[in-house]
């Protein structure tokens, strides 16, 4: 029988909540309801504790986002509009609900590692938010879930942290709100800004002031496939990940890079997401005693996003026998 370390997913029923207008826009509830139906008859669901995600005090999204967006996107919510700052950023009235709550499961999680009562956490939440400015919506976006973890796990915790994002668009906010801090390495592989939203990214882009040299981006051409990842992975990702030396890894993790996915032109395999999983792993061994957080961004082909979440989280979990 194969053999994986236990897996934590967080979800929560509400994030299904988060209406975008009734299955016509690409961030739907079936996103989450396809990868809950693909786990539960998965070879890894023997090896899965699932967890509820519950709120966490506001001041943890203070740390990344103002008090007036905040209070601006609750009243947009609950005022009944339909989206807040662009149409692409569709809302209801249970979304700002639902995006604290969302926000929350990682700091849900990295309690749980930090415990010892997790090694291997992966989020299943949605709103994504690797986009989300301070005080901006933007790419469906909200609050930005990673960059709030990070930013907890290096204040409450005291920790190095890395935060990897292979999501076909560049992590603007994450980069936005990290780009002067020494403290927070971001490392993010996507489609080449000159061809994908939102046209940041580029690899001159390495930080500003104290945080100069703290922002790896990697841009990668149109039909780009799983050996122009590997290739940077190897060659410039693992050496900037050894010089750093993390002891916490955030992974933003998008899955619409994969070839079915027609929200980016790159043509990812589902095996690609797997040899990612296999990566983080083994840095999470060297680096971070084999504790990882991953918090799911985008991906909008339903079978290719539950197939490669399997995939990537099958990597992930493997023990050195499995990999």
């Amino acid at each position: 029988m194969t053999d994986f370390r236990n897996i934590t997913v967080i979800d929560h029923l509400r994030f299904d909540d988060h209406d975008t207008g009734g299955g016509l826009h690409p961030e739907s509830p079936d996103r989450l309801r396809v990868i809950r139906d693909r786990l539960s008859a998965s070879i890894l669901n023997p090896f899965i504790t699932h967890i509820e995600a519950s709120p966490v005090a506001r001041e943890w999204l203070l740390t990344v986002h103002d008090e007036a967006y905040l209070y601006r996107f609750e009243e947009a919510a609950l005022a009944g509009r339909l989206d807040i700052d662009h149409p692409d950023n569709q809302i209801c009235y249970e979304s700002f609900e639902v995006a604290m709550l969302s926000a929350s499961a990682g700091i849900n999680g990295i309690d749980l590692l930090e415990s010892g009562k997790a090694q291997t956490v992966y989020c299943n939440i949605r709103p994504p938010g690797h986009h989300a400015e301070r005080r901006l919506a933007l790419g469906f976006c909200f609050f930005n879930n990673a960059l709030i973890a990070a930013r907890y796990w290096q204040r409450k915790y005291n920790r190095r942290v890395l935060v990897i994002d292979w999501d076909a668009h560049h992590g603007n906010g994450i980069q936005s709100g990290v780009e002067s801090d020494p403290g927070i390495f971001y490392v993010s592989i996507h489609e080449h800004p000159t061809f994908s939203f939102p046209g940041t990214g580029y690899a001159e882009e390495t930080g500003i002031a104290d945080g100069k040299g703290m922002v790896l981006n990697i841009p990668l051409p149109p039909g780009a496939s799983d050996a122009a990842v590997l290739s940077v992975l190897n060659d410039s990702i693992a050496p900037a990940v050894k010089k750093y030396s993390p002891d916490a890894i955030v992974i933003a993790a998008g899955f619409d890079g994969h070839q079915l996915d027609d929200m980016s032109g790159l043509a990812y395999s589902t095996n690609l997401y797997a040899k990612l999983g296999v990566y983080l792993n083994v840095w999470a061994e060297q680096y971070c005693n084999g504790k990882t957080l991953s918090i799911l961004e985008g991906g909008y082909h339903l079978e290719a996003l539950a197939a490669s979440v399997e995939a990537y989280l099958a990597g992930l979990a493997a023990t050195k026998d499995t990999q």
